[in-house]
């Protein structure tokens, strides 16, 4: 379908059944988001919030809150923009089979932005304090925007086909901000507009920033794709909407996309910040107060029939999980064919994304030895890790093809276990220190720092592993209620967390108890708050141990050493996972909104078999 709107977008999904409205008024503050989560865990259909507090503008939100209908929106464009994007990465393709392609070529043309300036008498001008005033989490700093498309033009190099269309976070009140005068605008580190601005630093003038909610859904979608080098968002928008781009500047010469609903103009001066955040993260903390650029508004406008596009961003699964299989379907193996010798790599949606990676890749280095290890997997890895947004990860296990070609990194349990079979920790982990990480992820040293670790598989089984605690088994006296979280790894927990130093003391303490077990079945130990919550399920064990740790200054090993500056250990790793002072809250619900939400899902109630 070529939606010309947001508002055709809506109408066609609930034609099909894919939408609820809810009529009666509800409260921007927590209850629309709780309704949303509600609706999203229960597999739900979209949501058209008609009347929200405080504001004249209606809201939808879980429009791509299932695979299968963001499927259903995107369905007569998929399979030409999945042709385009193997198109990009495989040219040889075309050539090969030129009337298979034939029509991928004229999507391509087609998707070129059109300027269309007779689109400004669509837009009626507002202000900040009239749009949805949406907070997700009881201890965010104000209302975000959380579907924004963020558009900013290379200052050497204006122009749309130059120009980066990006989804970073936007506070719109709260903490210093000048009511309808200022907004925050929060980006991580290897973004698309930190280029942009830094030239625009360098020549000591303001970068002009636009912001656009709503529009075709392609447009949010083209926001967040992972494109490769050259090929604009606008350009990928238009494609996959089967609609090109349409834009006009407006009087102060700010980009105006004349599809979105709404659309926010202002510029970010050099060396301009405030406080933006606490926010609720997508790896299910609050990423905390901090400075990030500082916007300063000069236009709001919108359609006449606009509708506000929000989401609720916290703990994984949720609705940017669905965003990232739409992706995966789309990409495909883009990302391997940038990469020689990988075959799949994947960022675990349940750790938090970039916590935690997975991947497989070739090991053929040396195939005339007998014994196999970890050589050209190694080399792959450190290409991942400099690899765009994979440059965030702090774990990345690799595992070698040739052992199992069946193997998957969608499948946590069996990969892990994989891994866990082959791996030699004395010698297959090599570590990387005082690096960048996550901007949201608080596991390290400071904002951006951390360490990373790359944990690497290739040869025979060496091991069979254990999914029953040992007969026997001794801790010291700080571990304790020793649980199986999946074969070959064993959960322990421990008192609260105090310092770096208490923690050498209670890890030589443990040392000194296991050292002398038969442990081989259980290469792997974490030490957690809740043994219980965290061997409870695969999802609870990787959002535990990889949001809660810092490979360097958290890792340990029964039996261990250092040679040559590698450290290995002979015993099983040992992971510290649990909370840190210096760690973020994780998000909680607010007990009283919820109850209000329970009784909207009761029977005879508006969302009765919805939550």
């Amino acid at each position: 379908m070529a939606y010309k709107s947001l508002a055709a977008c809506v109408s066609d999904l609930e034609k099909h059944g894919h939408l609820i409205r809810i009529k009666e008024q509800v409260d921007p503050y927590l209850e629309m988001a709780a309704i949303h989560l509600r609706v999203y865990e229960n597999k739900g259909p979209a949501i058209l919030f008609e009347k929200v507090k405080g504001s004249p503008f209606p809201a939808v939100s879980n429009l791509f809150g299932t695979l299968e209908r963001s499927k259903f929106i995107f369905r007569d464009t998929l399979p030409k923009v999945q042709q385009l994007v193997a198109l990009r990465n495989d040219p040889m393709k075309a050539l090969k089979n030129p009337f298979k392609y034939v029509g991928s070529a004229m999507s391509a043309l087609s998707a070129l932005p059109l300027k269309t300036p007779s689109a400004k008498n669509k837009f009626i001008k507002t202000s900040i304090s009239q749009l949805p005033q949406i907070v997700n989490w009881p201890m965010d700093g104000g209302p975000f925007v959380t579907m924004p498309q963020v558009y900013t033009e290379d200052i050497e190099k204006p122009g749309v086909m130059n120009a980066n269309l990006g989804m970073y976070r936007i506070q719109l009140a709260g903490n210093d901000y000048i009511r309808d005068k200022e907004i925050g605008l929060h980006y991580q580190i290897h973004r698309g507009i930190g280029v942009h601005q830094s030239k625009a630093n360098a020549l000591g003038q303001p970068l002009k920033v636009s912001i656009f909610v709503g529009g075709p859904p392609s447009h949010p979608l083209a926001a967040v794709m992972p494109l490769p080098e050259g090929l604009s968002e606008m350009t990928f928008a238009g494609a996959l909407g089967n609609r090109c781009f349409r834009y006009f500047y407006d009087d102060e010469g700010f980009c105006i996309s004349a599809d979105a609903d709404f659309i926010i103009t202002g510029t970010v001066y050099p060396n301009e910040n405030k406080p933006e955040g606490p926010f609720g993260d997508h790896l299910g903390y609050y990423s905390l107060t901090h400075p990030f650029p500082l916007m300063k508004v000069h236009n709001v406008y919108h359609k006449k029939d606009a509708i506000w596009s929000f989401t609720v961003v916290g703990r994984p699964p949720q609705e940017d999980t669905s965003f990232g299989a739409l992706i995966h379907e789309i990409t495909g193996s883009a990302i391997p064919q940038e990469i020689h010798g990988l075959k799949e790599v994947h960022a675990v949606d349940a750790a938090g994304v970039h916590p935690l990676l997975f991947a497989i890749g070739s090991e053929r280095y040396t195939p005339y030895l007998k014994e196999r290890r970890p050589q050209e997997i190694l080399t792959i890895a450190n290409h991942i890790l400099g690899k765009n947004q994979l440059s965030l990860a702090k774990y990345l296990f690799i595992a070698a093809q040739e052992d199992d070609q069946h193997l998957s990194t969608h499948h946590i349990d069996d990969f892990i276990k994989h891994v866990l079979e082959r791996v030699d920790f004395s010698r297959d982990i090599h570590f990387y220190t005082n690096t960048t990480i996550d901007t949201l992820d608080y596991s390290g040293d400071g904002l951006n720092s951390g360490s990373k670790v790359v944990i690497a598989a290739a040869g025979e089984k060496k091991r069979e592993l254990w999914d029953k605690i040992p007969e026997g088994l001794r801790l010291s006296h700080d571990f304790n209620q020793p649980k199986i979280a999946m074969p070959g790894i064993l959960v322990l927990q421990g008192n609260k967390y105090k310092n770096a130093e208490k923690t050498a003391a209670e890890m030589a303490m443990l040392n000194m108890a296991l050292m002398n077990q038969d442990l081989s079945g259980l290469p792997l130990i974490i030490l957690a708050d809740d043994a219980l919550f965290t061997a409870a399920t695969v999802n609870n064990f990787v959002w535990v141990t990889f949001t809660r740790s810092n490979p360097a200054a958290d890792i340990y090993g029964i039996n261990d050493f250092t040679i040559n500056k590698h450290w290995g250990c002979k015993g099983p790793l040992v992971i510290d996972a649990r909370k840190k002072p210096h760690h973020a809250p994780e998000l909680i619900k607010d007990a009283m909104v919820e109850a209000k939400i329970d009784e909207m899902g009761k029977e005879g109630a508006r969302l009765f078999g919805m939550i």
